[in-house]
């Protein structure tokens, strides 16, 4: 029982950090139907902006918090601006931003070992102290992350259906013609999108930031595990992408227990494509 528990709450907290990394991957896909392949290194900048507020500068936690968020998202719309819109309406436009995203990947991820250093790098955790759930241990800050991701998502999908600007970006990617003839900037639902995916990267990083040492390559698995659970939960749907996650989550936790941690990628990749042969669409995408 105690392994069971373990198991679970592992699960359900690499679910919640996947769900806000591949909420972020979706949002990008649903409004302008390309993957954004800077998304892991714009997790690492707003977790090292976060950590030069927070223990450098000497502001705190909180604030780091803040602006490592505020940083990616910069970040993310100054991508979409140089790497992504050049390309608007070209019939190679999603190999071309294949390839300017991988490229901005590059130049942040070696931007950052400049500017910091190749030195590990870990944030204080943003409350002290473990919690004990079903006789399974985990820190106090790791069980904040599970209760936040949820409401974060939450809040995500509210803005997507109440607000203007949110329901903007779902007819900018139902039909871009269509919402330019009723009067939606559709360059500006897109640089939304791209800020908002990043800073869901940036904040992620920032909580991943005190749970595991920060470097400059620190985006790239979990930018893997998130491609993973949007193309695995169906492309183009925020619940799909969140549900997948905390499927990918609990999958993972159980194949590192009974296989171990070598075989459990190769394993992740195996059904994917076994889901996508079988549900083009996706796990939860609709047929």
């Amino acid at each position: 029982m105690a392994s069971m528990a373990a198991i679970l709450v592992s699960g359900v907290l690499l679910g919640s950090l996947y769900a806000l990394m591949a909420s972020g991957l979706s949002v990008v896909w649903t409004t302008l139907g390309v993957f954004n392949f800077a998304h892991g290194a714009l997790m690492m900048i707003g977790a090292y902006v976060a950590w030069t507020v927070s223990e450098p500068a000497g502001l705190g936690l909180i604030p780091g918090i803040v602006a490592g968020t505020a940083a990616a998202a910069l970040c993310g719309v100054l991508i979409e601006y140089l790497l992504v819109r050049p390309f608007y309406g070209s019939r190679h436009m999603l190999l071309a931003t294949c390839m300017t995203t991988l490229a901005g990947m590059i130049v942040l991820e070696k931007g950052a070992q400049i500017v910091w250093g190749a030195r590990l790098k870990q944030l204080p955790r943003l409350v002290g102290g473990d919690v004990s759930i079903f006789g399974a241990t985990i820190s106090a800050h790791e069980a904040l992350i599970v209760v936040l991701a949820p409401v974060v998502l939450l809040a995500l999908w509210r803005f997507t259906v109440v607000t203007n600007r949110g329901r903007s970006l779902r007819a900018v990617g139902q039909n871009q013609d269509a919402a330019a003839l009723i009067g939606i900037d559709v360059p500006v639902a897109f640089a939304t999108a791209f800020g908002l995916s990043a800073a869901l990267a940036g904040l992620t990083g920032a909580l991943l930031g005190s749970i595991r040492f920060i470097t400059p390559e620190m985006g790239s698995g979990p930018l893997v595990k998130a491609m993973i659970v949007v193309i695995f939960g169906g492309l183009g749907s925020l619940g799909a992408t969140a549900g997948a996650a905390y499927v990918i989550g609990l999958l993972e936790a159980v194949l590192v227990f009974w296989v171990g941690l070598y075989w459990t990628p190769f394993i992740l990749f195996v059904l994917m494509i076994v889901v996508l042969v079988f549900r083009p669409n996706g796990l939860f995408g609709r047929s």
